[in-house]
């Protein structure tokens, strides 16, 4: 049967989210929470080769009931025309969306629309965080308000995100206009699963006209198994996999350091650009960092402060690339790799990493931004990476007084700006950036 969204009852809708994003009413978007009713196709695959080539076939289906976070401009002469459908994030055992955290900037000054899809088991009825995050949850279901919503596991999840697109398409043809640009989006859990999207399902329903894939681990998701939930501290561990290169969608990777070489292990799967995939490395981040977690960084309770990495910046222009590139425009800019000696990053004489894309904190630096943090750190701490302040002695040989430093940090926001790694509309938001206050400390 076709799917079907209609309203949930009026209330909080959870999505967890710590650090708040545009004004949406002052935007002129308007934020709906839906009930995503239908049916599913499971999977099933003779092999999962390494080289993202995947020949899945239908096992079978299932009824599903999940929920959807839909934001879009209220006016159709507002609306772009591009739909972003983000795969929350579980890692938590609730459903979480980092993404449009760090995109939602870009997303609402374009006009995009925006749609949060409640994919996995755990989101829905509830499990154990991944990231050592307290006792188990009760999901969606655990609230009234959710009480229509079953997820027949993760088996299904593949096609209930498509399903979801599917129908969200629909809706927005008839509320605002064509959806002339779909686009699959996810971060972290749920990068694994866009990585066996775009490896298997892509290539049989062609849903998808481009892939933001957020730093993602070096294996893929599975394919589940029905009435359960996948456990990613188990295919975390699991053969590294690459995307596919025959695809005839793009596919943009942004990883951060701690993708390569942490938990994660990215690494054995890093792949060479291609006619239709990207990947870009980017230095002096970590896999989560201040921008995300805001003014709950104390929370965390980590030995070091928390990256203050600069990655948000360059999501946004992957974003913007990836859309125009999806739509049949120019592809995204090829990008350096971070330098790798041994599975350890070469680092520069401040301690910052080499190579890769570059943003002002690191090639102006006053700071070591860094994908890890002490060891024994708890798990969250280990994906929140670390900023550790450059001695002042370091500081005074690098920079004979402010000025010196903001134009060098000025530089440097120009030179991202023209390798096409950060917007230009976000030059303003760079440079209020630049750590005045440490140069000017350590310089008396």
């Amino acid at each position: 049967m076709a799917t079907t969204l209609t309203p949930l009852p009026p209330g909080d809708h959870g999505l967890l989210a710590a650090r708040p994003g545009p004004d949406l009413a002052a935007a002129g978007y308007a934020e709906t929470e839906l009930l995503a009713a239908g049916t599913a196709t499971s999977y099933r695959a003779d092999e999962l080769p390494g080289d993202g080539r995947w020949a899945l076939a239908e096992r079978d289906r299932a009824d599903f009931a999940t929920r959807v976070v839909l934001r879009a401009p209220a006016d159709p002469a507002a609306y772009s025309g591009t739909l972003l459908v983000e795969w929350l994030n579980v890692s938590s055992g609730i459903d979480a969306a980092p993404d449009w955290t760090y995109l939602a900037e870009e997303v609402v000054r374009r006009g995009h629309a925006w749609a949060g899809v409640s994919a996995q088991h755990i989101g829905v009825m509830g499990g154990v965080s991944a990231v050592g995050l307290g006792a188990p949850s009760a999901g969606l279901r655990g609230q009234d308000r959710y009480a229509a919503l079953h997820h027949p596991g993760d088996a299904y999840a593949y096609g209930i995100y498509s399903e979801v697109a599917g129908a969200l398409v629909e809706r927005l043809a008839a509320d605002l206009g064509e959806v002339s640009c779909l686009l699959a989006v996810g971060e972290s859990q749920s990068a694994y699963a866009l990585t066996s999207h775009a490896n298997g399902v892509q290539p049989l329903t062609g849903r998808f006209d481009g892939f933001l894939v957020h730093s993602r681990g070096g294996a893929a998701m599975p394919l589940g198994e029905p009435g359960e939930a996948v456990d990613i501290g188990v295919f975390r561990t699991h053969a590294p996999t690459r995307i596919r290169e025959d695809l005839d969608v793009p596919v943009v990777m942004v990883q951060t350091e701690t993708d390569l070489t942490g938990r994660l292990a990215y690494l054995p799967a890093r792949q060479p650009d291609s006619e239709r995939v990207r990947l870009w490395e980017v230095a002096g981040t970590a896999h989560a960092d201040k921008f995300q977690i805001g003014d709950f960084e104390e929370y965390l309770s980590c030995p070091r402060p928390v990256n203050r990495g600069q990655q948000a910046y360059v999501l946004r222009a992957a974003l913007r690339h990836l859309e125009a590139w999806g739509r049949g425009g120019p592809a995204a800019p090829r990008a350096e790799r971070l330098e790798v000696s041994d599975g350890r990053f070469v680092a520069d004489d401040l301690g910052n990493a080499c190579g890769g894309v570059r943003t002002p904190v690191v090639d102006a630096a006053v700071e070591v931004l860094s994908g890890d943090t002490e060891p024994g750190a708890p798990v969250i701490c280990e994906l929140f990476g670390s900023t550790v302040p450059l001695a002042a002695e370091r500081v005074r040989e690098r920079y004979a007084d402010p000025a010196a430093y903001l134009a060098a940090y000025e530089q440097a926001t120009d030179a991202a700006i023209a390798a096409g790694f950060v917007l230009a509309e976000d030059r303003a938001a760079v440079l209020a950036e630049a750590r005045t206050d440490l140069v000017a400390a350590a310089l008396g």
